[in-house]
């Protein structure tokens, strides 16, 4: 079977779809395909906020819908069961963004702990997530990370974010749900680790709960899962790490340019890609020490990932290993995959419309961006939609 065959079967891709979602999902990948209507669209959006103009209805009923499960956890109830009788896993991800008060942090925390209750002892929803950043103060992240003297305040907030990374650790533990660690940008990413593999020392010792994200878009980020691979073996911990290429390519290099030092990313995407699929290797080789998930879009490495687990030997639903997407992109990798028998989950946004939007719009700039991928789920839409009417 080679990479083509297993992913570009549209039958099984889009059966979760109706012709009529089909289109409109055709419609919405021309429109990412320009960034000129991306950039509009984003400007339009932010004037209609800030005038009370009702829009709210236009973007949930596109961009919205193709992207999230609803604004809500129970919202998102439909998602969940569509995705589940395709053997796909749900990640209920709430993507709010921009709490920076201690109230807004308790609040995320509170929304965190209900989609790990949530998940408990239900197959159809595998994984809970967080970013640290929904429950801290990004400033003190840095001046920790710097190690620069913190503020008695500052202090405070430092212990009170440990605390609540802490209250998700130990609420996955306690129902058994995996819980990941979301990665974020380096220069508060050591201060992230340190807490996510303290994490893990407290509670991965019987199987894994814990998962740390490792960003294989910079060039140090393989030495640092080899690293963490032997500090688990050493202190005799499971690793749980998401393996993904990386989500914060120009702010990194803006930050290293402006401040002097040298950019952390890659050379190249060829180095990225180099490097993914080395830590994918790695993984499957540490299997008896590592449970992993590769969140990837790009077919190569999940087909590359399928390849590796026959090698070793390991079963396709081997709970060692999974493959993740995000909901409303990439649907010919997961749908297939799970066809196949393979653990796959897709992460589904949830959150009200308004808030969720710095997550739609930099989706939007994504497809606009990444070589191919607009023109990947364009094509392959309208390749199901042709066949939808041959075979009518």
């Amino acid at each position: 079977m080679n990479n083509n065959n297993l992913f570009n079967d549209t039958s099984v891709a889009f059966s979760a779809k109706t012709s009529a979602q089909l289109r409109k999902a055709h419609l919405l990948f021309a429109t990412m395909s320009k960034p000129w209507m991306v950039n509009a669209g984003k400007l339009m959006t932010k004037l209609g906020f800030f005038l009370h103009l009702p829009i709210k209805g236009i973007i949930k009923n596109t961009i919205y819908a193709q992207f999230c499960g609803g604004e809500t956890i129970a919202d998102s109830e439909e998602t969940i069961k569509e995705l589940a009788e395709f053997n796909i896993g749900t990640i209920l991800d709430y993507s709010v963004e921009g709490a920076d008060t201690e109230e807004g942090f308790e609040d995320t925390l509170n929304e965190i702990l209900k989609t790990i209750d949530r998940s408990a002892n239900d197959a159809a929803i595998p994984f809970s997530v967080f970013k640290v950043t929904g429950l801290a103060v990004t400033r003190v992240l840095e001046k920790v990370q710097q190690k620069i003297q913190l503020t008695s305040e500052e202090k405070e907030s430092f212990e009170a974010t440990k605390q609540r990374v802490d209250a998700i650790c130990k609420k996955a533990y306690e129902s058994n749900v995996r819980v990941f660690i979301d990665a974020e940008e380096s220069w508060i990413q050591d201060c992230i680790d340190a807490m996510a593999y303290e994490m893990m020392q407290k509670y991965n010792r019987e199987k894994t709960i814990v998962y740390n994200t490792y960003q294989l878009y910079r060039s140090d980020m393989l030495t640092n899962l080899e690293g963490a691979y032997q500090v688990a073996e050493e202190e005799g911990y499971w690793l749980g790490a998401k393996l993904v290429r990386g989500a914060y390519m120009e702010k990194e290099a803006d930050r290293a340019e402006e401040k002097g030092y040298k950019n952390p990313i890659q050379p190249n995407k060829e180095a990225t890609d180099r490097d993914f699929n080395e830590a994918l290797k790695f993984c499957v080789e540490n299997k008896e020490r590592i449970a992993f998930c590769a969140g990837s879009h790009n077919q190569y490495s999940n087909y590359y990932l399928t390849e590796l687990m026959e090698q070793h030997g390991l079963q396709n639903n081997d709970e060692r290993v999974y493959f993740a997407q995000l909901y409303g992109m990439s649907d010919n990798i997961s749908f297939n995959l799970a066809n196949k028998g393979y653990n796959v989950a897709k992460y589904v946004p949830y959150g009200p419309v308004k808030s969720v939007m710095p997550y739609l719009f930099r989706r939007a700039e994504e497809n606009t961006s990444i070589a191919g991928q607009t023109g990947r789920e364009f094509s392959l839409i309208k390749e199901e939609l042709k066949r939808r009417k041959q075979t009518a």
